[in-house]
């Protein structure tokens, strides 16, 4: 986190001056301008007088700001490739919504991992190759254009036994990968 610029920040939005935020909380002008420019760091009772200074507390300077973005780019996924698959998580802190997309290549004989049973559910598409649900002793072949939809209540993952990578988009509700 940016402590230096969000003072800053909020220090311009009241329409202080560094001398005038100095005076209000009893600091030097010096080192609220190296604090500014990270620096130097404040410790948790100065920080607090800066802010009760600049009229705000600990708790709303620290507040998560919501991601309000709805559309993610390449550059936004996170990507961590395994020897025998590659997920994609193509959007950004998904955990902390209702639901989870995942983009999960499988390369010819790869394997993703296996899911615990949970009380949520699941879909998947298949974008490319084909690839086998494998849930409890049960099998299911899911071929390119194909969808899954489960209630998450067994062990299970998918596999590719074919010859040609497989992609499928995978999303599940509530958020496990």
């Amino acid at each position: 986190m940016d402590i230096g610029g969000r003072i800053k920040h909020l220090r311009k939005q009241k329409g202080l001056t560094l001398e005038e935020l100095a005076s209000r909380s009893e600091l030097s002008k010096g080192f609220l301008s190296q604090l500014e420019r990270n620096l130097t760091s404040p410790s948790l009772v100065t920080l607090d007088n800066i802010l009760e200074a600049l009229g705000t507390s600990l708790s709303e300077f620290f507040k998560e700001e919501r991601d309000d973005r709805v559309v993610f780019r390449e550059a936004d996924f996170y990507v961590d490739s395994k020897e025998d698959h590659t997920i994609k998580w193509i959007v950004p802190n998904a955990q902390k919504h209702t639901m989870e997309p995942i983009l999960l290549e499988l390369p010819a004989g790869g394997k993703s991992f296996e899911m615990s049973p949970t009380a949520g559910e699941e879909f998947a598409y298949v974008l490319e190759g084909s690839v086998v649900l494998c849930s409890d002793d049960k099998r299911y072949p899911v071929k390119k254009g194909e969808t899954f939809y489960m209630k998450c209540n067994t062990f299970h993952h998918l596999e590719n036994s074919k010859k040609t990578p497989a992609r499928v988009l995978w999303v599940s509700n509530p958020p496990i990968f």
